[in-house]
């Protein structure tokens, strides 16, 4: 169910998912499709046909009252999926009325869109089909629920789109749907040569007869013959739109309606279980509302909603006490928490520096250039190591001082030449402590902050790379601290929620082992 959350916001299953174990049972049907796994749970094999047609079914009748009978050996819909298209449509059409009229081209056996459309919104509907055993279907499934007053069910020539169904109709339609054979052949339709295949295979199965998932050129020529029609009937249909199922059909399709100076193009994506899809609309009205894709509006929901950890006041309070061994002298308690965020920052190496920012706020614009906060616990113990295994000088004995006393007579005594070895041994060993104490490897920041000068914490020169760039918050809520960390750009968001955690783990840290002055 990984893409779930991205359905449609009115979709019914899109934070409840259909219970297996209640429609089993509700439904005798269902019941003899379903399996229990060894935690208890109630599973579907989605590669049965048969399984799959017994769930569309069963939640049609469930949630919806509609008592449909599909063929196995044609195309079995899966509800939620075709729900969001429903959906969708909805927001295209947004205040043009309720009595709606719209036409599915090639409806299928189920005539799934028609009857969804009837029963939730009293849209009238134009189904037209090619096949005969899917005509026959659906308009057996439109009869036995009561919707030839709404949906008209009629049989074409083979290839017949929108032209030939509208030659005898007068009527504006305010949109067309279509969910157009994907494939141009039967390597494709079994993913031979279209699938990537770093992808793991299909959960479920692929049912259909040949009209329904193969045509000529595939799905692109098949939306380009809709695009013709659509510019010799233009203003006959406030919106034209088609369901694709390849991602790589989006881009052209939106080129060839550009180059035909289309006014109103909109697309969006269709997400169910492990399943995406793709859909398209153009328009020849000016006067229509153009709703903006749920992708790119997830996107700006993703980039408002930051990183946030809270500092209760209690540990506020304490950091506030310890601020003045680390030289602050703020009197407010956001204040404190962020000195001693830089204070962490500039010991992680992170290129960080104060930015203007509202009144009831602090805020600290920085730049990491290398992840140096990642495994500090092993650091740690591997930095105490090293400083117990550090070698120690034996203690003088007694003979080593009469040895130094009492030199052999006719000894040559060099005093300079001895204390300047003496001294360059000393200073040796010294170097060599200092060297296994101290980080082999020191950045430019540290040196110079040893030296007396200021370390550089704005961004890094155009030339450098950086691992990603972020704002960081501080302000008082409640009495507590809550930090945010905004994502600016970067390479990886991963990053930047390690840093998130590494940051809040050393603020409880200190103050669990304060500073000792």
């Amino acid at each position: 169910m990984a893409l779930n959350k991205s359905m449609h916001p009115r979709n019914r299953y899109k934070d409840k998912p259909p219970d297996f174990a209640y429609l089993a049972s509700k439904y005798p049907d269902f019941q003899k499709h379903v399996q229990i796994n060894l935690l208890g749970r109630v599973m579907l094999n989605f590669k049965d046909p048969e399984a799959v047609r017994a769930l569309t079914c069963t939640l049609l009748k469930e949630d919806f009252g509609l008592t449909i009978e599909i063929p196995l050996e044609r195309l079995i819909p899966t509800v939620p999926l075709r729900l969001n298209y429903i959906h969708w449509v909805e927001d295209l059409t947004e205040g043009q009325g309720s009595s709606r009229r719209g036409i599915d081209i090639g409806t299928g056996a189920s005539c799934i869109y028609p009857l969804l459309g009837a029963s939730m919104n009293g849209w009238f509907f134009l189904a037209t089909e090619v096949d005969d055993i899917c005509y026959n279907y659906a308009k057996k499934n439109v009869e036995q629920n009561n919707m030839a007053g709404l949906i008209k069910v009629v049989k074409v020539p083979q290839k017949t789109l929108l032209m030939d169904a509208l030659k005898e109709e007068s009527i504006v339609y305010d949109f067309c749907m279509c969910n157009p054979p994907f494939f141009a052949n039967q390597l494709e339709a079994k993913g031979v040569n279209s699938r990537n295949s770093r992808r793991p295979p299909p959960s479920s199965v692929n049912t259909g007869g040949v009209t329904e998932i193969m045509a000529e050129g595939g799905e692109l020529e098949f939306v380009k013959r809709i695009i013709h029609d659509s510019l010799q009937l233009k203003r006959r249909l406030r919106w034209y739109s088609c369901m694709l199922g390849k991602k790589c059909s989006l881009a052209p399709l939106k080129e060839e309606l550009r180059k035909q100076g289309v006014p109103k193009v909109t697309h969006t994506e269709f997400c169910q279980g492990r399943t995406m899809r793709w859909a398209l609309a153009w328009s020849f009205y000016e006067d229509v509302t153009v709703p903006s894709p749920p992708c790119k509006k997830r996107k700006l929901e993703k980039t408002r909603k930051p990183l946030t950890f809270t500092v209760p006041e209690a540990t506020a309070a304490e950091l506030h006490t310890q601020a003045a061994s680390i030289g602050s002298t703020h009197s407010a308690p956001s204040e404190s928490v962020t000195a001693w965020l830089e204070k962490i920052l500039t010991d992680l190496k992170v290129l960080h520096k104060r930015v203007p920012c509202s009144e009831s706020e602090l805020s600290i614009f920085l730049t990491a250039v290398e992840n140096t906060w990642i495994h500090g616990r092993q650091k740690r113990r591997e930095h105490g190591r090293q400083l117990r295994e550090l070698p120690r000088a034996p203690p003088p004995t007694n003979h080593d001082s009469d040895n130094t006393q009492q030199a052999p007579e006719g000894a040559n005594l060099e005093p300079h030449s001895n204390e300047e070895e003496v001294k360059g041994q000393q200073s040796s060993e010294r170097g060599t402590d200092i060297t296994m104490e101290t980080p082999s490897t020191e950045s430019p920041c540290k040196q110079e902050e040893e030296q007396g000068g200021s370390a550089p914490q704005g961004p890094p020169s155009p030339a450098q790379q950086f691992l990603f760039k972020c704002l960081v918050n501080v302000k008082t809520e409640d009495c507590d601290v809550v930090v945010e960390m905004h994502w600016v750009e970067g390479q990886n968001k991963d990053l930047m929620n390690q840093l998130c955690t590494c940051l809040k783990n050393s603020l409880f840290r200190q103050v669990a082992t304060p500073v000792q002055n």
